[in-house]
C-alpha cells in the first residue's frame, strides 16, 4: 500500500513540475519520496537553489516551510498538514525581541533559524546549530541576544568570548530534553567503542556526555567519514533512519528510542499526495515581514560560505 501511493507521488510530482524537500527528521516514508533531505541550513541553501520548479512541498515544520517561501516568493510552497509547528519557535513572538532589544541597545540579535518570519524580521542575522559559533564569531558585537534554543545559546557561549544572552531565558525543543545521561551510560556498556554524537539542542549535561557535539547534517558528514562502526545518536529518532539508510555498514543507535517530534510526524504519505493533488496548504508570510525576514537569512547565508 505504501508503495502504491509512493508510486502515486513520484507521478504526481512529475506532473506537476514540483520538488519535495524534507528535514531529516521525516519518517523513511517521507525521505524515500523526497528530492532533497537535510537540515535546516541545508534545506536553506537549497531553498535558494530552486530555479526551475512551479511547486515546493515542505516536509517539516512552519518555520521551516516559512523560510523556503522568504526566499521563493514566487513560488508555491505548501506543507502537507498545516498544523505542523515548531513549539520552540513559537517561544520567542516578536514582540518578545523588541522587549530584549530595549534592555540591550548595543546588543546584536542572532537568531536561531528555528523561529517564525515574524521573528526572524526582528535579527540581525539568523544561524543553524551547524554555523551559530561561526556567525556569532563573525560579529563586532560583544553582546549577543541569541534565542529560542537555551540550550543551543549555552553551547555558544562556551565556545566565544561573547556575552550571550539567550531570550526566552528557557526557550527549548521539547524532544531534544528527552534525553538523559544514564541512557546514554547504559548504552555505552553494551557499546563500549561506540561514538556518542550529541546535539546541541540537548541540556548540558548531556552534552558533556559527547565525543562530538553536532547539527544533524554534521552527524551525517562525521559518521561518513569515519571508520567507526558504532555511533550513539542524541536526536530525534529519524536521523538514526536516513543514517542507516545511507550508511548501511554502520551501526548507529538512538540515544533514546521514544524522541519523536510528533510534529514532524504529522506528515503522511496521504497528506504528501493531497498537498500535490490540491496545492494545499499554501504558505506565505506578509509582504514587510518577508522583506526584512530575507536580510537576516540572507546574511546567514553570506556569513555560511
Amino acid at each position: 500500500m505504501l508503495k502504491k501511493i509512493q508510486e502515486e507521488i513520484l507521478q504526481l510530482k512529475e506532473d506537476k513540475n514540483a520538488i519535495i524537500l524534507a528535514h531529516n527528521y521525516q519518517t523513511k516514508e517521507i525521505q524515500e519520496i523526497a528530492d532533497f533531505i537535510g537540515d535546516s541550513l541545508e534545506l536553506c541553501i537549497k531553498a535558494t537553489q530552486i530555479t526551475d520548479k512551479d511547486l515546493v512541498v515542505f516536509c517539516g515544520v512552519d518555520f521551516m516551510a516559512e523560510t523556503a517561501y522568504i526566499l521563493n516568493p514566487e513560488k508555491k510552497i505548501v506543507i502537507p498538514d498545516a498544523g505542523a509547528e515548531c513549539p520552540m519557535a513559537h517561544m520567542l513572538p516578536a514582540g518578545e525581541i523588541k522587549k530584549a532589544k530595549k534592555r540591550f541597545p548595543d546588543a546584536a540579535v542572532v537568531l536561531y533559524v528555528n523561529t517564525l518570519a515574524e521573528a526572524k524580521a526582528e535579527a540581525d542575522v539568523l544561524c543553524t546549530s551547524a554555523n551559530a559559533i561561526k556567525i556569532v564569531e563573525s560579529l563586532k558585537e560583544k553582546t549577543i541576544l541569541f534565542g529560542p534554543d537555551s540550550n543551543l545559546a549555552g553551547y555558544v557561549s562556551q565556545n566565544t568570548d561573547k556575552e550571550i544572552i539567550p531570550i526566552p531565558e528557557n526557550g527549548h525543543c521539547y524532544v531534544h530534553k528527552m534525553f538523559s545521561p544514564s541512557d546514554i551510560l547504559l548504552l555505552k556498556e553494551k557499546y563500549p567503542e561506540a561514538e556518542v554524537l550529541i546535539h546541541p539542542e540537548c541540556d548540558s549535561e548531556v552534552q558533556e556526555m559527547g565525543d562530538q557535539i553536532l547539527s544533524t547534517g554534521g552527524m551525517l558528514d562525521h559518521i561518513h567519514a569515519s571508520n567507526e562502526k558504532d555511533f550513539i545518536i542524541g536526536t530525534e529518532i529519524d536521523m538514526v533512519t536516513r543514517i542507516k539508510r545511507e550508511n548501511p555498514d554502520k551501526n548507529p543507535v538512538p540515544a533514546f528510542a521514544e524522541a519523536i517530534c510528533e510534529n514532524m510526524k504529522l506528515h503522511t504519505l496521504e497528506k504528501v499526495k493531497n498537498s500535490l493533488i490540491n496545492e494545499e496548504f499554501v504558505v506565505t508570510v506578509p509582504e514587510d515581514t518577508m522583506k526584512k525576514a530575507l536580510k537576516s537569512v540572507e546574511r546567514m547565508l553570506e556569513l555560511s560560505k
